[in-house]
């Protein structure tokens, strides 16, 4: 029995874009929602968001660049990162032996906007 998880593109996952200040979300919209939350929740996951975002272009290397203070092994942080990638938050592109993370620019938009205030 499998237990992978249904990845839905953030596109149509957070294409509502509404703010959670404005008008109740619907079940439907709340589940992709609260994956993308559950990933970032853990603050390994977290901090490498953290790195790729703020790295030089929002691009880092997985080996080269954000390997560094974590006292994990390097398939610990491929799961990480994987989970990232699965959530919806990050793409990632194989470049020979190496592969890099880049931040969703829409999924980045997309939490901003869930989370802006309309008072």
């Amino acid at each position: 029995m499998s237990t992978s998880l249904l990845v839905l593109p953030v596109d149509s996952a957070l294409g509502y874009c509404t703010p959670l200040s404005r008008e109740p979300i619907t079940p439907a919209q709340a589940e992709p929602l609260s994956r993308m939350l559950k990933a970032l929740a853990d603050p390994v996951r977290l901090r490498l968001m953290s790195m790729v975002l703020s790295h030089e272009n929002g691009e880092a290397c997985a080996m080269c660049d954000l390997t560094e203070g974590f006292d994990l092994s390097q398939s610990t942080l491929s799961h990480h990162l994987k989970i990232l990638h699965d959530a919806g938050l990050v793409d990632r592109e194989k470049r020979g032996v190496w592969v890099y993370y880049k931040a969703r620019p829409e999924a980045m938009d997309a939490l901003r906007t869930v989370f802006s205030v309309d008072f």
